[in-house]
């Protein structure tokens, strides 16, 4: 297996998309108004020249012109290196430390699924709706994730989980050059550690493997227990860690 950092970076940033996003001196800016972080929040990945600090003050005002908070996403790819230190030093506070982890995909994984658990392929908008419900997001947030798997150039693979008849949970997955991205992972609370997600990276990985997938990758909060569990069964290993900065009272 050989699924480089950087380039899973890449492929992560590929596989979210939005009209509602700028470029600004390497600064990917993005200002879907969802629930993701990922889609509202700069991304600072590329070059940067423009002084730091009248950078953060232009991005400040773009996210209040939107009433959106303003975040940023800090990988180790992260342009400049001194950005972490320079939010910090601006009061910016750093939350949500997330795990980007990394497993193989050549082989089908050595574990039962005892659950009674229906996987069904959906139409994009099917999913967004059905993954909002399950989230308890709002219509606006939902119609922004929409938007994003709608503008997706990475064909996602949609697929919803039911049991007794009622969709208990989901999961989508997109490739990119022998590249998996495992997204929008989201089971029913009442329907947890019985099988669903087991059951869902199950179905998701074969179809990386059908696209010719050598490696997959996710990313988890790393306080989420269960869901490190259920990923740990698949071999899935932290390969790096982000982590977001926002103003206190937005980091959310």
């Amino acid at each position: 297996m050989r699924c480089d950092a950087a380039r899973i970076e890449e492929a992560a940033l590929n596989a979210l998309q939005t009209q509602q996003q700028l470029f600004f001196d390497g600064w990917l800016v993005r200002l879907s108004p969802g629930k993701a972080k990922r889609g509202r929040s700069v991304n600072p990945h590329f070059g940067s020249s423009l002084p730091l600090e009248a950078k953060i003050e232009r991005c400040e005002r773009l996210y209040a012109s939107r009433r959106l908070p303003a975040l940023f996403r800090i990988t180790p790819f992260a342009k400049p290196g001194e950005l972490d230190d320079v939010l910090a030093q601006r009061g910016y506070v750093a939350f949500d430390r997330t795990l980007v982890q990394v497993a193989g995909v050549a082989s089908p994984p050595m574990h039962n699924i005892d659950a009674p658990v229906a996987i069904e392929e959906v139409p994009i908008e099917a999913f967004a709706r059905a993954a909002g419900k399950l989230r308890g997001s709002s219509t606006v947030q939902t119609d922004a994730h929409l938007e994003r798997l709608a503008h997706s150039p990475l064909a996602p693979y949609a697929i919803v989980a039911r049991m007794d008849g009622h969709i208990v949970g989901c999961g989508q997955l997109s490739c990119e050059d022998g590249i998996a991205g495992v997204y929008d992972m989201v089971t029913a609370p009442e329907w947890r550690e019985r099988g669903v997600a087991t059951a869902i990276v199950t179905a998701l990985l074969a179809n990386a493997r059908e696209r010719g997938a050598t490696c997959a990758f996710l990313q988890v909060d790393e306080h989420n227990e269960p869901a490190l569990g259920v990923y740990r069964k698949f071999g899935f290993a932290t390969a790096y860690v982000y982590h977001y900065r926002g103003r206190p009272g937005e980091c959310k």
